[in-house]
């Protein structure tokens, strides 16, 4: 999937976003943020369902949808669209599929209980604290 790139159009330029920039810019938005625990984990070796899994936490639903939403503005400005989102509503876990990159933005108790981190041990890990 790495080889597969997103075409991004912004002010009559075309620019190329591979999964790897996507993640990064993804990260930067939760950084903006304030998000908690951000991990980027490296999976395009072990799976063909994404390139990038990054996770966070948010200290509350409020701040779960804040970080969503900069995530969501954030790549509209440069024409990425997510494919699906899920979890909005109850604010508990919010997925954004970017098909090559995936963001779970979890409330902390949740990220414990279902702690992707330790089902994808196998991906590499970049963490930002």
């Amino acid at each position: 999937m790495s080889d597969l790139l997103n075409i991004l159009s912004v002010e009559d330029e075309v620019h190329i976003l591979d999964s790897k920039k996507l993640a990064d810019k993804i990260m930067e938005a939760m950084q903006e943020k304030k998000a908690k625990d951000i991990n980027m984990i490296d999976i395009h070796n072990i799976t063909t369902i994404a390139d990038y899994f990054v996770i966070c936490s948010g200290t509350s639903t409020t701040h779960i949808k804040a970080i969503a939403d900069e995530i969501d503005v954030k790549l509209n400005e440069i024409g990425v669209e997510p494919y699906h989102k899920e979890g909005y509503d109850t604010a508990r876990w919010i997925l954004l599929d970017y098909a090559d990159v995936v963001v779970h933005v979890f409330h902390q108790e949740d990220r414990e209980f279902f702690n992707l981190e330790r089902l994808w041990s196998d991906g590499e890990m970049t963490c930002i604290r």
